[in-house]
């Protein structure tokens, strides 16, 4: 019997063939890129105020899709990468918290296995005894990594944590992390509810239909959207959304506060951290949403969720 294979809503694996892999590596070698803008870390970092913290609700970027949330007193973390690279590329910025910086961690969220959202060295950092919270089919692999206290998702199911509700919803993507693996996992993102506060991690995604039901099931406060690693668009679009899909996604969602992510770490595209930053506060003018609902976090940098 085969392992099950994972899709996404429309039913598509979402794999691009190798030839098309091979066309992007050509494209790539064609292009010449400013990467001298750099992510800034933030100059005022919260670390005793966020190991001591456990009354306010707050959002903390480490970089990439790692982001610290503590909310009612649990210290949660999502996709946590301290990797100094990703394949041959270093990576661009340093984490914005330090794995000895971070308080004990009650709850690991994971959106999906690629490298860049579950790196097991990452995860072995982290202090205290958390619960991991997985898609479904990545159980084994935490499991055979001799982590404990794992719990796997389908889209839509739940769980609580004291008061804390915890949901694991849809995204549109793929995993692999070996030749033989590819979406024998599932991927999707995040919903985190307490105190009539929501927070949406999206996870990875490229543009879906999916957005707009998320918004319909749930009032959610502050949107964390990837808005990186989009171009070539013709090799990328099903899997990664653009920072005009991103607009549109928190359009979608109805959230009240657009946190971007998946950017200014590693080169996983051909875009760069400036590109990416720049279309998204273009097409924010463009719509003519309000400035005071984009937070563009520098790198450590700490909201409290009001």
């Amino acid at each position: 019997m085969g392992r099950e294979r994972y899709t996404n809503l429309n039913g598509n694996r979402n794999v691009n063939s190798f030839n098309d892999l091979l066309k992007w590596q050509r494209e790539r070698r064609m292009k010449k890129k400013d990467l001298s803008y750099i992510v800034p870390q933030a100059s005022d970092k919260k670390i005793d105020y966020l190991q001591s913290n456990s009354h306010e609700a707050t959002i903390t970027w480490i970089g990439h899709s790692s982001f610290l949330i503590q909310m009612n007193g649990l210290n949660i973390v999502t996709d946590i990468v301290w990797a100094n690279r990703m394949g041959l590329d270093i990576r661009l910025t340093n984490p914005g918290i330090q794995p000895d910086e971070m308080p004990e961690i009650d709850v690991v969220l994971i959106s999906h296995s690629h490298y860049d959202h579950l790196d097991i060295p990452s995860l072995k950092k982290l202090k205290g005894s958390p619960m991991y919270f997985v898609p479904i089919g990545l159980k084994p692999l935490l499991k055979r990594k001799r982590f404990q206290n794992v719990k796997e998702f389908s889209w839509w199911d739940s769980t609580f944590i004291d008061d804390v509700k915890f949901t694991f919803v849809p995204a549109q993507h793929w995993t692999k992390r070996s030749l033989t693996d590819t979406n024998t996992s599932h991927w999707g993102g995040w919903i985190i509810e307490a105190s009539e506060k929501t927070i949406y991690f999206a996870g990875d995604s490229g543009y879906f239909d999916g957005f707009k039901e998320i918004g319909r099931k749930y009032k959610i406060d502050y949107a964390l959207i990837p808005i990186g690693a989009y171009e070539p668009e013709w090799f990328m679009s099903s899997q990664h959304i653009n920072p005009e899909e991103a607009v549109k996604a928190f359009i979608d969602v109805k959230g009240r506060y657009f946190i971007p992510m998946h950017y200014g770490a590693f080169r996983l595209a051909d875009d760069t951290p400036k590109e990416a930053l720049d279309r998204l506060l273009i097409e924010w003018e463009r719509k003519k949403l309000d400035k005071s609902s984009l937070f563009l976090l520098k790198l450590g940098e700490t909201i409290r969720v009001d």
